[in-house]
C-alpha cells in the first residue's frame, strides 16, 4: 500500500517562498531604497583622502587620528577639519529626511551654546541633499548657529563609516584624536558625557 505523504523539501521550499513574499510586502519599499542608496556609494573614497576606506571596513576608532576632510559650507566657503586643530570638534552626519537627526539638533545647539567659550566646534555634515532644502531646515526651521557642511556624494560619510547609519557622531579632541563615536540620536546629557572625554 503506497503512502501519500508530503515531500518535506517541497514544504520547506513553499515556506521559503512565502517568507520572501511576506518580507517584500512588509519591507519592500525600504529594501529597494536601501539598495538604491548603496548603489550610489563609491566603492572606495578617493585615493589619498585619508587612511580609512569604506572598502577595507576600517573607519576611525577611539584613539585614532580623525580622517582629514575639506568640504564647502552652506555659503560655498571651504572648511577643513585641520582648521580647528587644537580645539574640540564634534562631527555629526545628518540629513533632513532622517527623523532622529532632526530630533537631536536642538541638543547640539544647546551644547554648542554652553561650550562655545571653551572653543567647541560642531561640524554638521549634510548628506547629499539639495542645498536649498538643507539650508532651509538648518537656518530657518531650526535656527542653528554652528557650522553646516555639504558632504556631496557622502564621501566623508563613507570614510567615517557613517553612510548607512544616521545620525552618526564623532568626538575629536584638540590633538585630532577620536575620543568617542556614537551611532544614533544623542541627548544633551550624552553629549556632555562625551565632551568630558574630549575637552581635556
Amino acid at each position: 500500500m503506497q503512502r501519500h505523504g508530503r515531500n518535506p523539501l517541497v514544504l520547506l521550499a513553499g515556506f521559503a517562498v512565502l517568507g520572501v513574499a511576506l518580507a517584500a510586502l512588509l519591507f519592500g519599499g525600504d529594501l529597494w531604497r536601501a539598495e538604491e542608496r548603496l548603489a550610489d556609494e563609491p566603492e572606495t573614497p578617493p585615493a589619498g583622502r585619508s587612511p580609512f576606506t569604506a572598502a577595507s571596513g576600517s573607519t576611525p576608532q577611539i584613539g585614532d587620528t580623525a580622517a582629514p576632510f575639506t568640504l564647502p559650507d552652506f555659503d560655498g566657503e571651504l572648511v577643513s577639519l585641520a582648521d580647528f586643530h587644537g580645539r574640540p570638534v564634534i562631527v555629526n552626519f545628518w540629513a533632513t529626511w532622517c527623523a532622529p537627526c532632526r530630533v537631536e539638533m536642538p541638543e547640539f545647539q544647546a551644547v554648542y551654546e554652553a561650550y562655545q567659550d571653551e572653543g567647541l566646534v560642531i561640524l554638521a555634515l549634510n548628506q547629499d541633499e539639495p542645498l536649498v532644502i538643507a539650508r532651509r531646515f538648518f537656518y530657518d526651521e531650526m535656527a542653528l548657529t554652528f557650522t553646516p557642511l555639504q558632504d556631496e556624494r557622502r564621501l566623508v560619510a563613507a570614510e567615517y563609516g557613517a553612510f548607512l547609519t544616521m545620525p552618526t557622531t564623532y568626538f575629536i579632541n584638540g590633538a585630532g584624536l577620536v575620543t568617542a563615536v556614537h551611532r544614533g540620536p544623542l541627548t544633551q546629557s550624552q553629549l556632555e558625557n562625551y565632551l568630558s572625554l574630549t575637552l581635556n
